[in-house]
């Protein structure tokens, strides 16, 4: 597989915080809060133009290849808010002719019925929450759809945007590989170009722990687990949809750029209530963090004119662990000589070659080296082996 040539050197992505919800999902551990009274949308348009200032005042002169509205569910904000944010983010960075702006939607047809003014607003790709295609499972996952809600809110998704990816999980309670198999099969039949891919993990502090805990919840095991994923990759590669990324499926070309600023370790921006971001402010790179809980961090910004609470130089060792930690994850993987620039010291051939021994990692044509399709499945152990 080739480099993909959908990111640059200098992308800048810019990620957009809505933190609010109409329920709280059993499995979810984001930085998400449901309120029952209305959210008083004017003031939060107000306070994330003012952190976008700030943010732009310490990271001037970027051009914006990305723009991801996340959250919570972004697709509850009236298309106004959502203009007035995208107007702001133009108002103090350029913004690249061919930006990517993604907004992360609920499946269900009250959302749908702003679809339509989402786009009029600048948003050109949308993300949906499908989760499942099965009434039962989506109950069990405490989602407010059901599936054919879903798929009449992809329908209208795919009418009204050029590009459009949903999310699946798997590895759910007594999830049989055939079972799985239909269902992505499904998916892929309903998916132009992108899919999210989850396995089903218990998240400490989560509904889904407790009951986990208690016996009352009973996932796959290991063993189940990896026999679902090596299904994932056998049904999406059949399909033309290979992982570019662990969880991510997509036809070349079509994969999320905005993730791919993460994964590939360039800058971005993060606005609203607990965003992250990595900057580099005077020759350093910075890891910045805004306050999670909304009210709080809204008086934050009317007071200072921004939410951020924690705001690091990243040492060598540290920056350069984040990047293998991320750019391992990539089917493409990682340009040895690039890592060495970020930790001032090569990574150990020696290690390399008994990970390749073990048929974990290899090295392309190009002198990049990847994570094989064996080594996936225990990722975090490769990377902590060639970052020690």
């Amino acid at each position: 597989m080739g480099v993909m040539t959908t990111a640059t050197e200098s992308d800048f992505g810019v990620y957009i915080h809505w933190p609010f919800c109409l329920s709280k999902c059993p499995y979810c551990d984001f930085n998400s809060h449901v309120r029952h009274a209305a959210i008083d949308e004017t003031r939060y348009v107000r306070a994330f133009e003012a952190e976008i200032a700030a943010t732009a005042a310490r990271a001037p002169g970027r051009t914006v290849s990305t723009i991801f509205f996340g959250g919570g569910t972004p697709s509850l904000m009236q298309p106004q808010t959502v203009g007035a944010i995208l107007d702001a983010v133009g108002k103090h960075w350029t913004v690249a002719p061919d930006v990517e702006v993604t907004l992360e939607a609920n499946p269900t047809s009250v959302e749908a019925t702003r679809f339509r003014g989402y786009r009029s607003a600048g948003v050109n790709r949308v993300s949906l929450g499908v989760q499942a295609l099965d009434d039962a499972s989506l109950k069990e996952l405490g989602r407010l759809h059901t599936a054919q809600e879903a798929l009449d809110a992809v329908a209208i998704a795919r009418s009204v945007f050029g590009r459009y990816s949903f999310d699946l999980i798997y590895a759910r309670p007594r999830q049989t590989p055939e079972q799985w198999t239909q269902e992505l099969k499904h998916a892929l039949s309903e998916a132009a170009e992108h899919l999210s891919l989850y396995q089903l993990t218990i998240e400490p502090d989560t509904a889904f722990s407790v009951l986990h805990a208690s016996g009352k919840l009973v996932v796959p095991d290991d063993d189940a687990a990896r026999t679902l994923y090596d299904t994932t990759q056998e049904v999406c590669d059949r399909a033309g949809i290979p992982a570019y990324e662990i969880s991510n499926h997509a036809r070349p070309g079509a994969e999320c750029r905005h993730n791919l600023v993460y994964w590939r370790a360039h800058e971005y921006a993060g606005i609203g209530p607990g965003a992250h971001a990595r900057l580099d402010i005077d020759g350093r790179r910075r890891a910045i963090a805004t306050e999670k809980r909304p009210e709080s961090w809204l008086m934050r910004v009317e007071a200072f004119g921004h939410g951020v609470i924690t705001d690091d130089p990243l040492s060598r060792e540290e920056r350069a662990d984040e990047f293998l930690l991320m750019g391992l994850r990539l089917a493409e993987g990682i340009d040895p000589a690039r890592y060495a620039a970020v930790a001032g010291r090569p990574l150990d051939p020696e290690r390399i070659r008994t990970l390749a021994s073990l048929g974990f990692v290899e090295t392309n044509g190009e002198g990049c080296l990847r994570v094989t399709q064996a080594g996936f499945p225990v990722l975090d152990a490769v990377v902590a082996d060639l970052a020690a």
